[in-house]
């Protein structure tokens, strides 16, 4: 539901479809109610034009409030693979967590810290055009200056995993020695934050039929869900930690032949072993996978006339895995390609398969044992 549009440092950028609905949104209030309370008996055209340019100041900021994340991700070896803007902000794509609760707290507080630096230069600037430059400009650098610092007080909110509650979680994880009843702490603060949120919305709709309220509730509802989350991503990363594909993967694997039909492989393997997907091997060579999907593609009148390699995907196409991957990123493969298995080779022999259900049974089985 993205759309790339660019890089910054091999980082790549993508904007959400929601995004698109928040910039008119955001252009709209802009140009109807911040602007002309603020500049009085201007023309529409000054109203939009400075809106639409004062919405995109906005996105702008945010978008160097991400990359400033992901900068100091970056310093502590913390791969980032993409920053995605949504409708409430950005959010930077990584591949793990901060190793430890210093560099935490230095990769939360870069985005609040950056913000409070481009408020400030814009104030400045501000200040200083006030009577040379003409009225458009002066609004938009009040408007960039104003929403930098408000950007950076809304981060602070401590409130998991906004900047603020990842600055609460690195201090009790500081000294606590242990991310994952830290993790748990912040998450719930934040769910009573998010309460507040939404109880105080409620309220200005009730009593003041006021649009806030509004925001209000939609910003409850998500810090809720993003604690929910980000709290599971730290339950799982913390289960898998140290877990190897060669560990938890299935050994004991059914393959089928390129040349059988479709109809057979429903008979003697979907219909047998109740798996969702089976490698595909030709003299002992991996050649691809089918699975149900690639079945239910094709008319079950047609299942006799048709082969296994018409309707696999090729071994070209496939992501693999290795004995000696760590689990967690065989997981991020998975989620990156919308797959629910993965290969494993070892000197380009395979040697197993790894299921998402191969996974979950491994973060059940440690966590029941942690706890």
């Amino acid at each position: 539901m993205s759309l790339k549009v660019g890089e910054i440092s091999g980082i790549t950028i993508k904007l959400n479809y929601s995004w698109f609905i928040i910039f008119v949104l955001m252009a709209w209030s802009l140009a109807s109610g911040y602007l002309p309370y603020s500049y009085p008996d201007q023309s529409e055209t000054f109203y939009w034009g400075v809106g639409v340019v004062g919405a995109a100041a906005l996105f702008l900021s945010v978008l160097i409030h991400e990359v400033s994340h992901s900068l100091v991700a970056r310093r502590y070896k913390i791969r980032v693979d993409s920053i995605t803007l949504y409708f409430l902000g950005g959010v930077s794509e990584t591949e793990e967590e901060a190793h430890t609760a210093g560099e935490e707290l230095r990769m939360a507080a870069a985005g609040p810290v950056t913000s409070l630096v481009l408020g400030a230069v814009f104030y400045l600037l501000w200040l200083g055009s006030t009577f040379a430059l003409p009225l458009a400009v002066v609004a938009v650098l009040e408007y960039a200056s104003y929403i930098n610092f408000l950007l950076a007080a809304f981060n602070m909110i401590p409130a998991f995993p906004m900047d603020g509650g990842r600055v609460l979680r690195a201090i009790i994880w500081g000294r606590r020695k242990d991310i994952l009843p830290s993790t748990r702490l912040a998450t719930m603060i934040s769910k009573a934050i998010s309460y507040g949120f939404i109880a105080l919305g409620l309220l200005d709709m009730f009593f003041y039929a006021g649009f806030d309220g509004l925001w209000l509730i939609i910003i409850g509802f998500f810090v809720s869900s993003s604690a929910d989350a980000s709290m599971n991503e730290t339950r799982i990363s913390q289960a898998l930690a140290g877990v190897k594909v060669g560990d938890i993967m299935s050994k004991d694997v059914q393959t089928v032949e390129p040349g059988i039909s479709i109809q057979e492989i429903v008979n003697r393997h979907f219909s047998t072993y109740k798996h969702h997907g089976f490698p595909v091997v030709s003299n002992g060579e991996l050649v691809g996978i089918i699975t149900l999907e690639d079945v239910r593609r094709v008319p079950p009148e047609s299942w006799d006339e048709r082969r296994v390699e018409d309707v696999m995907k090729p071994f070209s196409s496939l992501v693999t895995s290795k004995p000696g991957e760590e689990a967690l990123d065989a997981l991020i493969k998975m989620a990156k390609r919308n797959v629910g298995r993965l290969p494993v080779l070892d000197e380009g022999k395979l040697v197993g398969i790894i299921t998402r259900s191969d996974i979950t049974r491994a973060v059940q089985l440690r966590l029941r044992f942690r706890s």
